[in-house]
């Protein structure tokens, strides 16, 4: 079916009309304010605005609209919005559908960033910052969904801790709560520093509290043909660094606790403390809950934080979590993992590889 379009004087009584005509699963392929004095009522100096929709289509018989065309070469699929959706947004997003007057055509970009799972207050930030609510129709939609990306792309900072020039030591250790992976993210870690970046690794493991974990290190370990030692307290550490002094990096497993659990995270300030060079990068899973993962990143924080490993991407589809925790304590992110292969399943972030993954679910 041909997309069919709406007007009336508020985008909300334009939505209305599609509704009662298409129903409330018909989807929105575009919204505007018409320009100049284009269809207005004569003899007034209202504003009219336009939306353009069709019926919603079963999967196995619908192709995606031109105007659907995916962004940022072809990765990121569109912001098409269904009735349901609009709606909500329109009853629950506060003052920002007065705002919409100057620039419509923001609405489904608007409602896309949300689905990704960012917080509405940092939707309506980079938004804001995009000009996307100034009367600039005149740069088209498509230019203010690059600007949008662009201010997401400013937030974003990458650091990869293993830089393939560096002629220094690097001591590494990963921590974060129980089951966010840290164990197989560190083996797929040493993989690639052995067999691509051709450099010396050894292992630590300070998890006194599961013997499984220190056994799968350890047999991560021989297949690599690394050394694995273990350090359950200050003198150990201390040893298994001396031991491993000829190696180009070392990386420390630690064991997984309740990011409330505060002895816990004492004795880890104890045991890498300031008095011995190890850099600190906390491990979360983007499956964790919002509100638990800023939580994690306070606690666990006062170990100190070098960078995020965002883990578990694959059983996530709205990853603005991501983006949400960078925003809210600020640090640059190493390293994110898609999967429970080894070596791989990781890779070293990068600005607009983050941005894909968070719009690319596929």
């Amino acid at each position: 079916m041909q997309p069919k379009k709406y007007t009336a004087k508020t985008i909300q009584d334009a939505i209305a009309l599609v509704k009662e005509d298409l129903g409330a699963d018909a989807m929105i392929l575009d919204t505007r304010k018409l320009p100049g004095e284009y269809g207005r009522p004569v003899g007034t100096n209202e504003l009219l605005f336009e939306v353009t929709a069709v019926p919603e289509q079963k999967p196995e018989h619908s192709a995606i609209p031109p105007t659907a065309k995916s962004y940022l070469s072809g990765s990121i699929r569109s912001e098409l919005m269904s009735i349901k959706e609009m709606l909500y947004l329109m009853n629950n997003s506060g003052s920002i559908w007065g705002r919409v007057k100057m620039n419509p055509g923001v609405i489904n970009l608007y409602g896309m960033l949300l689905r990704k799972g960012i917080d509405e207050s940092f939707v309506q930030q980079f938004l804001e910052k995009s000009g996307a609510f100034k009367d600039d129709e005149e740069n088209g939609l498509d230019h203010l969904r690059e600007r949008t990306f662009k201010e997401i792309l400013k937030v974003i900072k990458t650091c990869n801790p293993f830089k393939a020039n560096n002629k220094k030591q690097i001591i590494a250790s990963f921590f974060g709560p129980t089951g966010v992976g840290k164990t197989t993210t560190i083996a797929k870690l040493a993989a690639n520093l052995c067999l691509k970046q051709k450099k010396s690794v050894g292992l630590v493991s300070i998890d006194n509290y599961r013997v499984a974990a220190m056994e799968q290190l350890k047999t991560y370990a021989r297949i690599l043909g690394v050394p694995c030692l273990p350090a359950f307290n200050k003198k150990d550490m201390r040893f298994a660094l001396s031991r491993l002094k000829d190696r180009d990096v070392i990386l420390i497993d630690t064991a997984g606790h309740s990011h409330y659990d505060y002895d816990h995270i004492n004795e880890l300030i104890t045991l890498l403390g300031d008095d011995i060079p190890i850099e600190k990068h906390l491990v979360l899973s983007v499956t964790t809950n919002e509100t638990e993962m800023e939580a994690a990143a306070e606690n666990f924080g006062r170990l100190g934080l070098q960078s995020y490993v965002f883990t578990k991407l694959d059983e996530a589809k709205s990853r603005g979590a991501i983006i949400n925790q960078i925003m809210k304590i600020k640090a640059p992110i190493s390293f994110v993992t898609n999967g429970q292969r080894v070596p791989e399943d990781i890779a070293a972030a990068s600005k607009i590889g983050v941005l894909r993954l968070l719009f690319d679910t596929r």
